[in-house]
């Protein structure tokens, strides 16, 4: 072997000197999780950085979630925090906001600790307990600012040698080590532990096999495990022939976390690979409790991949304004209800009264029509689970982006299958082939851009002009009577003041609420006043009040007395019928059912 010259071999040793130095500083993000006091609903938690260029060091807590747009205070779960360098010597930590941290004097590595406190088994929240850990990741863990791109491992030591892991995270070496690439993927990754069913199959997709999984906490018999499972399936089925194939699955797997039992709290969650569902009840394998799996499944395309811009990147420090949500969340609880009629855990006529819902949250509430659906999405930030203790005047001004957006899919969806022989399937695959197979993060401008690709540009532009920018209400009467489906006025004839339906009987009938468009709101009574006569006539239960306004017509101007926080007061109130719509089948309206409606409503509502 001939002698390396001296050039080369300064260039060798520089070489190594740098790699050697790049890989001693590689920044990384290690987790550890331990239960040493689950009983109580607590786990402790490491969060080790290696890499650290800075000498302090921020860590904190999310205030908010992937598929969550309002603030939620995590940090208040958060306690007992320290930290150490490498060599196990302790760190100065500074509170610095309720939920932010600061770790000075630090050397390349550094590990903060602290105690999690956790007994809200949701899709946002977390619950740690000897029977099931649940953790939504921004409820539970820490992180460094700067890091976001820096790689994340994860170990767990599990309570209970019997527990499972159920996660959309990497497996890694271990049954209890997984990793995610970077700080937004892991925060997107919910977490199951305990004594889980699971079931698993495999679909074909583009030549490549994806496995899909169930990983159920309930207390349920093999038999009921496998029903629910077939269901799934059938489910998932429908949903890849709305877009013609399935997501390419990180890993190559989807998983269904999901708790079916009383000690959970009522929700669903979509995340990319994953959902967590938690249904509060004794497990069945009943088709009612399905469609949380139809909706939150259909987000694997819809929201995941077809995604709004104004949720890109996700902002875990505040809440995530989107203009987006009517198409990302209305459209997906629209195809969620449609894939359970498609999957056969649905009938037409189940399917008339869910879309009864979305066509009276359009036509019969201020927010329906009084504003229009991004308005709609821009309230997420204040309404999407996030609390509050004083009034607001919500239901004068705001109706959920879920069935407002379920609304505009449905009068989208009638409208291309009468006009162009299209429907609300061809303009998903348009929206999946634009922006979510690339991956390319969609406006409202956008999406106008995919309707007139599929129809025209200037129905596009009329029917976002005054569907979505705009807020009128679509013909509904005419779109459903193509499907054999005929919109009622359940009023017609009969005198109306308002909906009282939660209103309490103390001395008189107590308003639960003041709503826009009603004839109490006109008369000037608001929340909290108790009606003690009508047209003269005593009033002292719900029912004294109904036998009076039956016993008038619409259109008739009566006397109403109440008080108003202790004032006696009296006014004027003209009676209305109710706006309310039910829909039914021909059917069961006694209408003829001809061959052109039959196709339509197989195209529509049958199975692909």
């Amino acid at each position: 072997m001939s002698q390396i010259p001296s050039i080369m071999k300064f260039l060798l040793t520089l070489m190594s000197a740098l790699l050697l130095t790049g890989f001693s500083f590689a920044q990384k993000i290690y987790y550890n999780v331990s239960f040493p006091n689950i009983a109580h609903h607590e786990a402790r938690i490491t969060v080790e950085v290696t890499g650290a260029k800075a000498s302090v060091l921020t860590f904190r807590m999310s205030r908010s979630s992937p598929g969550r747009y309002a603030t939620h205070e995590f940090g208040k779960n958060v306690y007992d925090v320290s930290a150490t360098d490498g060599a196990g010597y302790p760190l100065t930590v500074k509170r610095t906001e309720g939920d932010v941290y600061e770790v000075s004097g630090v050397k390349g590595l550094a590990k903060l600790s602290y105690t999690l406190f956790g007994n809200y088994a949701d899709g946002t929240y977390a619950g740690i307990d000897p029977s099931g850990i649940h953790l939504n990741m921004p409820a539970a863990f820490m992180w460094v600012k700067g890091y976001d791109n820096a790689p994340v491992e994860i170990d767990f030591d599990l309570p209970d040698r019997n527990f499972s892991i159920a996660t959309q995270l990497k497996p890694g070496k271990t049954k209890t080590n997984f990793s995610a690439p970077n700080l937004q993927y892991f925060m997107d990754s919910p977490t199951k532990i305990g004594t889980l069913h699971w079931r698993q199959w495999t679909v074909s997709n583009n030549g490549k096999q994806i496995q899909m999984r169930i990983a159920l906490e309930a207390k349920a018999s093999d038999a009921g495990v496998d029903s629910l499972t077939d269901l799934v399936k059938k489910i998932t089925d429908q949903a890849s022939k709305v877009f013609g194939e399935y997501p390419a699955y990180d890993y190559g797997t989807y998983t269904f976390l999901a708790s079916i039992n009383p000690y959970v709290k009522g929700d669903g969650m979509e995340h990319r690979n994953s959902t967590m569902i938690t249904l509060p009840m004794e497990f069945t394998s009943n088709p009612d409790a399905l469609e949380v799996f139809a909706h939150e499944y259909f987000h694997c395309w819809n929201v995941e991949r077809i995604r709004p811009k104004t949720l890109e990147p996700f902002n875990f420090e505040h809440s995530n304004m989107s203009n987006e949500l009517w198409c990302a969340e209305g459209f997906t609880q629209y195809y969620g209800q449609l894939l359970m009629v498609r999957a056969g855990a649905e009938t037409d006529t189940s399917f008339g009264r869910v879309v009864n819902g979305f066509i009276n949250a359009k036509a019969n509430t201020p927010g329906g029509t009084l504003y229009t659906p991004i308005q709609s999405s821009n309230m997420a930030v204040f309404t999407d689970a996030g609390r509050s203790i004083d009034v607001t005047n919500f239901g004068n001004i705001f109706t959920s982006y879920y069935v407002y957006g379920a609304s505009v899919a449905l009068a989208l969806d009638l409208t291309l299958r009468s006009q162009f022989n299209s429907s609300l399937d061809k303009f998903m695959q348009e929206m999946w082939k634009r922006h979510g197979k690339p991956e390319h993060a969609y406006t409202v401008a956008d999406m106008q851009n995919a309707l007139a690709a599929i129809t025209n540009a200037n129905f596009a532009k009329d029917f976002f002009s005054k569907y979505v920018y705009g807020k009128q209400v679509p013909d509904y009467k005419t779109l459903l009577s193509n499907a054999g489906m005929e919109l009622r006025s359940v009023g017609a004839g009969k005198a109306w003041i308002g909906n009282l339906f939660r209103a309490q009987e103390r001395g008189g009938v107590v308003m639960p609420a003041a709503t826009r468009n009603t004839p109490l709101y006109d008369a000037g009574l608001d929340a909290d006043d108790v009606i003690t006569s009508l047209d003269d006539q005593p009033v002292r239960t719900n029912a004294d009040l109904a036998k009076i306004v039956a016993a008038h017509a619409p259109g008739q101007t009566l006397k109403i007395g109440y008080t108003h926080r202790g004032a006696e007061k009296t006014s004027t109130i003209q009676l209305k019928e109710n706006p309310a719509y039910a829909v039914v089948t021909y059917e069961a309206a006694g209408k003829p059912v001809t061959a052109s409606i039959v196709s339509f409503r197989k195209n529509w509502l049958g199975a692909k």
